[in-house]
């Protein structure tokens, strides 16, 4: 996005409280870790040593977008499994890698 003067401005990549890196599984480089496991149990640990803060908000609204489809209660045990599975596919299933190419969309 340019401002006034003609300069560009690239948005600065998710960072986190500890400097934290990790190999991200998503995005196949480094990049800022999360801060904690964001989901209890064994699929939260392998989440927070293998996944950036960037590639965490794709996966963000790729669950806001299940739970409303699948019109889910999140506090719902039935919901949490859901969840669980396609956090795992997103992750670490066959979808895992993104497309060559791809540019996540800028947030204004």
């Amino acid at each position: 996005m340019a401002d006034s003067c003609g300069h560009t401005h690239t948005p600065a990549p998710a960072t986190n409280a500890t400097g934290r890196k990790v190999m991200c599984v998503k995005f196949q480089k480094e990049l800022f870790g999360l801060d904690s496991p964001p989901w209890p149990g064994e699929l939260g640990q392998r989440i927070y040593e293998n996944v950036s803060k960037d590639a965490w908000k794709l996966w963000e609204d790729r669950m806001k977008m299940i739970l409303n489809e699948y019109r889910l209660m999140p506090w719902q045990k039935e919901a949490q499994d859901l969840v669980a599975k396609h956090m795992e596919e997103f992750f670490f299933g066959d979808g895992a890698a993104l497309p060559p190419g791809y540019v996540p969309q800028q947030t204004k």
